[in-house]
């Protein structure tokens, strides 16, 4: 974790930033206010808006308000797709504290998180670009998309790349909206949208290992990710692990692959750290 806040404190003052313009025009009946200004502050990575900041740094923007607008509303719509994670899920506890749906039932704590979409949404329309707009609006349909195809298909041991594709959709896109958005506010053209999709799909793949080292919940919910893949079957194995290891790497090289094209600097050093930082957490 110390190596995580390392990074983080190099883009720390616009993360702040990033946090304040989350927290405006929340305004809804407490208590439920109260709870959701909890929730949005609880301790998070962030890791949405950082690498975003960062890569615009990297290759020499500036992050102006427009830009701190666009990366609320994209930490926005991931805090609602947690609340909704929560419900479908069944959680208690999330970042340590009790979860909306514990506290208030599941019908408020869906709509808790379409209230929040909807905040999202009129920030990234105060931006004023229609095309930032559609970019927005498909990312919510392929997010909603990639949680609908895991919901029919649990239970069913899926190939490796229906398992990428999921990954693609569920997480990936949500990581290349907000960097390939940023992009398009700064009108700046380079390989962002597939170091984004790299980075995306070895976050993703992260998450499955550390799963299935620790709590196992998703195998015992039927989400058949890439160790149960490899193995063939529910009992994963050692070389399974090993093969998903090697699947992560893959990703994260491509990711450093991309960013071999930037001059050197704080903030490239910074995601070559975070990108590491990914494959060492596995070893």
């Amino acid at each position: 974790m110390q190596k995580y806040l390392k990074i983080l404190n190099v883009v720390q003052e616009e993360i702040n930033q990033v946090l304040e313009q989350m927290l405006e025009e929340l305004e809804v009946q407490e208590p439920l206010k109260s709870k959701l200004f909890a929730l949005l502050n609880a301790p998070s990575k962030h890791i949405r808006p950082l690498i975003s900041i960062l890569y615009l740094k990297a290759i020499g923007q500036n992050i102006d308000e427009k830009q701190i607008l666009y990366q609320s509303a994209i930490e926005l719509v991931h805090n609602t797709s947690l609340i909704h994670d929560d419900v479908i899920d069944e959680s208690n506890i999330r970042r340590n504290i009790p979860t909306l749906n514990s506290e208030f039932g599941n019908k408020l704590a869906v709509i808790s998180g379409d209230f929040l979409l909807s905040v999202a949404l009129d920030k990234v329309i105060k931006i004023g670009d229609i095309g930032l707009i559609k970019m927005f609006s498909d990312t919510l349909a392929v997010m909603s998309e990639g949680e609908i195809n895991q919901y029919f298909n649990k239970f069913q041991i899926p190939t490796i790349d229906e398992y990428i594709k999921k990954s693609a959709q569920k997480t990936a896109k949500l990581f290349e909206t907000a960097l390939c958005g940023s992009l398009l506010i700064a009108k700046a053209d380079n390989n962002g949208l597939e170091f984004a999709r790299n980075f995306g799909i070895a976050f993703q793949i992260r998450d499955d290992l550390i799963n299935c080292k620790t709590t196992n919940s998703d195998l015992n919910d039927g989400i058949y990710t890439a160790p149960v893949i490899f193995s063939g079957g529910t009992q994963i194995t050692s070389k399974a692990i090993e093969k998903t290891q090697s699947l992560l790497n893959n990703y994260i090289n491509n990711a450093l692959d991309l960013l071999k094209d930037i001059s050197d600097n704080e903030y490239k050093f910074a995601l070559t750290a975070l990108l590491e930082l990914m494959r060492d957490e596995q070893n």
